[in-house]
């Protein structure tokens, strides 16, 4: 056994706890040994095996072999530890250490749990949804078939009392042995990120001359510019940088943890920041940020974005530094921003997308709403993930193949369907590639009907080829074996089949369900009429989303896999550039044409409803001409002024249009029917007796003493007025009135070329007054035109 730490002393009453109560939380400052002491005690309560549950691989690797090193043994005999593509125990293991999904893969195949008499939830601060879905089988495990089944919750920085009330159980609490602490704060600065590393780096080491540097990044990308910005320093100094996150081999991943001869500055993601101690550190450097998982709306695959960390890990990560001895924390922001930081990791169960977790209870026979969760899955959540897994089958025979395949949803059913049409091998390399983050690499040199096929062709990193081999053992495929394209396109639409779309234009696709997006240029795709697509970046600020990965389709296919999303449909449609009305026949999948065919053969009813919308849409001035519609309205308020007409809006011109357009199906039609017609279509939408008066009130024509009609003009705002001949008027004494005799009609007189004489309001005023000299001058000038002396 090695030093003692402070746990230690707290055994004997964790051991008494748990003899006499099935479950216990309990909390124990950074460095008190929680991890590696308190396991193997409790392997004196069981005859069974002792379960450690860890929140990521590296703290269940590096807990098994540190607790393994301290009883003189090697991993895999006493302790061992259980990780994604990793097992290393053995007959003789007791004491095991998994990270938390391992142990929901494990209940698919024993869900009795028989080997475990204890389990361990290290962390449990960390909230992750695989956490909180142990807890919640464990405790139904607990409450049904497995009453002798205990429990011990764990966590440094945990708020124990909501848990505690879950359990119904006792807390235990250590305070630990942490060393002085110097907290420093740094203002803020518009500067990258890595050089704001390089410079914390610059001050602690002239002013910290011993001890490892442990600085928090969010990813692998942030930690490969880092490395770059303090490599004068490490070189000045003599410094070993070392990189630390989960995408590396274990090997690597070893080599940043273990003792070296050198200064060692480790630069990590959050992988560090719990659950294990790295001996010599003296200093931390946290950058206050991690990559959290968000679930794609498109692939389902989780994406991983930069946040904030909480007080909480931010106090974890300070703590690396003084496990050992005094050590400094230098945070890359400000006091104020710490102070208004959340106080604790949101739970993911709360926010993350459900569909995984609802597959693995489905295929343990579990009712998601019937589990004692300790913060209970939205129910929009719920009724989401149902949704999808309804749509990809995993409610009938495929959904218990799905299950054991260490994939989403989405790519599970890519796998079995790829299984079912003889075509697996090529199945997995596609999932895995997909499921490792594989993305295209600049524009394909050559066509190909999926991008997906050429992910899977080129050549992988080490956890591409990783992820592939354990698909592939859960799947149990063989030897390689080439499938045909066929086969893989469907299998991929099997997996996606809420993502169909159809080329509207050049590069713009119309989704099933709503919405457009862009086909990346780097598609090898091309023009291609149907696809799936497969992955799609939102793009706020850049227009369109932009369909990052996609796949052909063939309509045949969701005739013959979805043919209860198909639809007919046999309507009418409005052509833009002929403006007429068409009759269209189309086949829809979940509402997205998929083929349509049109021709001008219509039913006259429809089609003169459609066209009377459309007509009133662009206005009747389109088909009567803007000076004669500007007209008939100015009469039209006229004689509201003196009648009562109803509002000549949208609602009242429709169906008037519409009675007017049967029969006809174009805007050429139209205007031949409405042109010097609307008045006459407007007045049977009055009343009978107001359509009577209305050529009382506001005559359109107007008959002078000589027999001609003139048109009776209208403007809004002025009265109205005729425009004729002088000599047209001759026996006309009295101005002609309107309105029943109210309004005065303005008189245009015009000489013989037409021109205006006079327009005058008083007719026998002119007569009288001002005729004889406009009688001497024309008559001059057009003596052949009668010019009597007396015209009236």
């Amino acid at each position: 056994m090695s030093a003692t730490l402070s746990i230690d002393g707290l055994l004997p009453e964790i051991l008494k706890s748990l003899k006499n109560n099935r479950n216990l939380v309990l909390v124990a400052a950074p460095g008190a040994g929680k991890t590696t002491r308190v396991p193997p005690a409790l392997l004196q309560l069981t005859n069974q095996e002792v379960w450690v549950l860890e929140p990521r691989r590296i703290a269940a690797r590096m807990a098994a072999r540190r607790v393994a090193s301290e009883l003189g043994e090697r991993v895999g005999d006493t302790v061992g530890y259980q990780v994604r593509f990793e097992d290393v125990s053995g007959p003789k293991t007791r004491l095991r250490f998994l990270t938390e999904g391992v142990l929901t893969r494990r209940m698919l195949s024993d869900r009795r749990l028989s080997q475990a008499g204890i389990v361990v939830l290290d962390e449990f601060h960390e909230r992750h949804m695989e956490g909180d879905l142990a807890l919640a089988l464990l405790l139904d495990l607990q409450r049904t078939v497995r009453p002798d089944l205990k429990l011990l919750i764990m966590s440094a920085t945990l708020d124990a009392e909501p848990i505690r009330q879950h359990l119904q159980c006792g807390v235990l609490t250590s305070e630990g042995r942490m060393f002085p602490l110097v907290e420093r704060y740094t203002a803020h600065s518009s500067e990258r990120l890595d050089m704001q590393v390089a410079a914390a780096l610059e001050a602690l080491l002239a002013s910290s001359p011993k001890g490892d540097i442990l600085v928090f990044l969010p990813g692998a990308a942030e930690i490969r510019y880092a490395m770059q910005a303090v490599e004068p320093a490490a070189r000045r100094h003599n410094l070993l940088v070392l990189p630390l996150h989960g995408d590396l081999s274990p090997q690597e991943q070893d080599r940043a943890v273990e003792p070296a001869a050198q200064r060692k500055v480790i630069l990590s993601t959050n992988v560090a920041e719990s659950s294990i101690t790295i001996d010599g550190l003296s200093a931390v450097i946290d950058s206050g940020l991690e990559r959290m998982a968000f679930d794609s709306p498109w692939t389902g695959i989780p994406e991983l974005r930069v946040t904030r960390v909480s007080q909480a890990s931010a106090r974890q990560r300070a703590g690396r530094a003084a496990r050992t001895g005094p050590g400094t924390v230098v945070r890359l922001y400000t006091q104020e921003d710490f102070a208004r930081r959340p106080a604790q990791n949101q739970p993911e169960i709360t926010r993350r997308e459900l569909a995984q977790l609802l597959l693995d209870l489905h295929a343990m026979d579990c009712d998601i709403r019937k589990l004692p969760w300790l913060d209970t899955p939205p129910e929009g959540n719920i009724k989401a993930a149902t949704d999808l897994l309804e749509r990809l089958g995993a409610f009938g025979p495929a959904g218990k193949k799905m299950a054991r395949l260490p994939l989403t949803p989405r790519l599970a059913r890519l796998v079995v369907e790829a299984e079912a049409r003889d075509a697996a091998w090529s199945g997995c390399r596609i999932a895995a590639a997909l499921s490792a983050g594989e993305r295209l690499q600049g524009a394909s040199r050559h066509a190909s009907p999926s991008d997906l096929f050429l992910l899977a062709e080129r050549d992988w990193q080490y956890r591409t080829k990783q992820t592939f081999d354990q698909i592939s053992r859960a799947a149990r495929v063989g030897q390689p074996k080439q499938a045909p394209d066929e086969a893989l396109l469907i299998s991929i639409l099997t997996a996606f089949p809420d993502r169909v779309a159809r080329r509207k234009q050049k590069g713009e696709y119309m989704l099933a369900g709503g919405g457009a997006a862009k086909l990346s240029e780097d598609s090898a795709l091309g023009g291609a009429d149907l696809i799936v697509a497969v992955d799609v970046e939102e793009r706020k600020d850049k227009g369109l989303p932009l369909i990052r990965l996609a796949s052909k389709v063939e309509p045949e296919w969701l005739l013959d896999l979805f043919p209860e999303r198909m639809t007919d449909q046999i309507g009418l449609d409005w052509n833009k550039t002929l403006e007429r009305v068409e009759a269209r026949s189309a086949l829809l999948y979940d509402g997205l044409v998929i083929e349509e065919s049109r021709s001008g053969e219509v039913l006259p009813e429809g089609a003169a409803l459609l066209l009377a919308r459309k007509a009133v849409e662009v206005g009747m001035a389109r088909f009567v001409g803007e000076e004669d519609w500007l007209g008939l309205q100015a009469r039209l308020q006229f004689a509201a002024e003196h009648l009562s007409l109803p509002a000549i809006d949208d609602a009242f011109l429709l169906p008037l249009v519409e009675r007017a357009a049967y029969g006809l199906k174009s805007f050429t039609e139209l205007k031949s029917t409405l042109a010097g017609q609307l008045l006459r279509v407007l007045l049977e939408g009055f009343p009978k007796d107001v359509a009577r008066r209305f050529e009382e009130i506001a005559p359109g024509l107007m008959r002078l003493p000589g027999g001609r009609m003139v048109k009776v003009r209208y403007g809004v705002g002025q009265p109205p007025w005729v425009a004729s001949r002088l000599q047209d008027f001759f026996g006309m004494k009295e101005t002609p009135r309107v309105a029943d005799g109210r309004v005065a009609v303005v008189v245009h007189l015009l000489a013989p070329n037409q021109r205006p004489v006079q327009m005058t309001s008083d007719l026998a005023g002119f007569w009288e007054r001002l005729y004889p000299e406009v009688r001497r001058e024309l008559s001059r000038r057009y003596p052949r035109h009668a010019w009597p002396e007396r015209p009236v």
